[in-house]
Formats: C-alpha cells, structure tokens, sequence
C-alpha cells in the first residue's frame, strides 16, 4: 500500500526476477484446450514463438505493461491491434475443438492465468502481502481481462469467488500432445539460438516447473520432487534478497522503457503486435 492507503502497484513490481515465470503462464493459459489449438493452429505467423521469439516476447510484455501501466488511451490503441491480430484466430472445420480468439470466457481464463502470474511471482520474490495488498492486488488485475474483451463484471467479484473459478477452471487443463510438444519446446528454449540455450534452458526448465502449481505439471508429465523443491526455495530466497534491495524506480525501470516503446510506436503508427 502506498502511504495514503491506496493501493499502489508499483510497489509489487519485482524487477528482472519476474521473467522467470514467463514460460510456466504461457503453459497456464494453454492448459485450456481451446485456448491451446488456437495457438498451435494459429495461422498468425507473425505472433509464433517458434518463428519470431523477440518478437512475441516484446509484444506480451508490452500488453501486460499497457495493462497493468498504461492509460486508457494506451490500451484501446492496443486493444485494436491484438482485435485486428486475433480475426484470423478460430476453429477451422478439422480442428479439435472450437475456439475462438474473441470468446470472452477464453480471455477471462487467460486473464486469471495472468493475474495468478503476478500474484506468484510478487510473493516469490518480494515476500508475503498483507490482507489489504492481496485484495488490492487482485481487484487491480482485472485490468488483464477488460483491456480486451473480458466485461469488468466478469471479473470474480473478490478472491473467494475467485478461487472457485480457478478450482473449476483446473477442472478442464488438458494438454493434447500437439499442444504439449508445442510447449515443451519453449520450456526447452528451442526457438533461440543453440549457443543461447546454453545454461539457460536448464534454469528456464526449472523456474517453469517450480512456478506452475501441481495440476500443471501432472499434465504436462513434468515431475518435481521435494529436493527440487528445498532447491527452489533455497534459490527464491537469495533471489528475493537481492530484489528487495533494490530501490522501486529501478524495478520500474523496464517497465517505464518498455510503455514508452508502445507509445512510440502508437506515434509513429508502427505496428505494436
């Protein structure tokens, strides 16, 4: 909370930790099949990780940042470019299941995702939150969903009526193996370069594991046991030390670059997705 009692969100901005649970909610929001097929069948190819993975990564950060950050006016001109994006993205007629990338249940699942996300990682690596930051958090992160097309009313009123959508929303996580091959490849770091991978792909496995709860991973056939867990925790704690040192206009610092490159682009009328 900010002096004044309101809630401030760039008080739970971790900083550069916080890119390390990128890969465990792209795995999330797939966990839905729809929401899965329509990524892997997506003829957009300009948006696939597989083909363009500076690009893809630049325009979810820039969406999560017009959302979380942004104005009003920052994110209807998104708003339009993820619509003009998503037109071409619906069930064909051999596709598994039906979907659709303007299906506001769709986008609500993808937004709670989202939002468990942030949740996740500002507790992993700033610390616990009071009662009074967890509601405000949550409240303000409705703002994933309805900067598309997710009515605010949609949004589950508190985090109680929250947790029951997300327990039936685990429900229906099922990863086909297209999906999961798919999935598997980003957690493998299999879109960057062979020298990139180096290190990373190791680390990259193993934040997406520790950061996807139980459901995820027996999905997705990825196993964790408690000496990756004792791991984990051992890692978070010197990571959480180190973020918490450092002062909040430099954890807001990329933040800050990166909605200034979405309002440049608005100005030069380049395309932001």
């Amino acid at each position: 909370m900010s002096r004044d009692g309101q809630f401030d969100i760039r008080d739970h901005v971790p900083g550069p930790a916080g890119f390390l649970g990128s890969a465990a909610n792209v795995i999330m929001q797939l966990g839905w099949p729809e929401v899965g097929w329509g990524v892997v069948e997506s003829s957009v190819d300009s948006g696939n990780v597989m083909l363009h993975p500076w690009k893809r990564l630049r325009t979810t950060i820039s969406y999560l940042v017009v959302a979380l950050f942004g104005d009003e006016a920052d994110r209807a001109a998104y708003r339009e470019a993820v619509n003009r994006s998503h037109v071409a993205v619906r069930s064909g007629p051999d596709s598994p299941v039906k979907y659709s990338a303007f299906d506001p249940d769709l986008q609500l699942w993808v937004a709670a995702c989202l939002y468990v996300g942030v949740r996740d990682m500002r507790r992993a690596f700033l610390g616990p939150m009071t009662e009074a930051d967890e509601d405000g958090l949550y409240a303000y992160c409705s703002r994933l969903g309805t900067s598309l097309q997710v009515p605010a009313d949609r949004w589950p009123a508190d985090r109680e009526a929250f947790g029951k959508y997300w327990a039936d929303g685990l429900a229906r996580v099922r990863y086909d193996e297209p999906v999961r091959q798919h999935l598997m490849a980003v957690v493998d770091l299999e879109m960057i370069p062979r020298w990139m991978r180096w290190g990373n792909r190791s680390l990259n496995r193993f934040a997406t594991t520790a950061f996807l709860p139980p459901e995820f991973r027996e999905a997705m056939g990825l196993t964790w046991t408690a000496a990756d867990q004792r791991r984990w925790e051992r890692f978070v704690r010197v990571v959480r030390f180190g973020s918490r040192l450092l002062p909040r206009w430099v954890r807001m610092l990329p933040v800050r670059l990166q909605l200034a490159e979405v309002r440049l682009r608005i100005r030069r009328g380049w395309r932001l997705t």
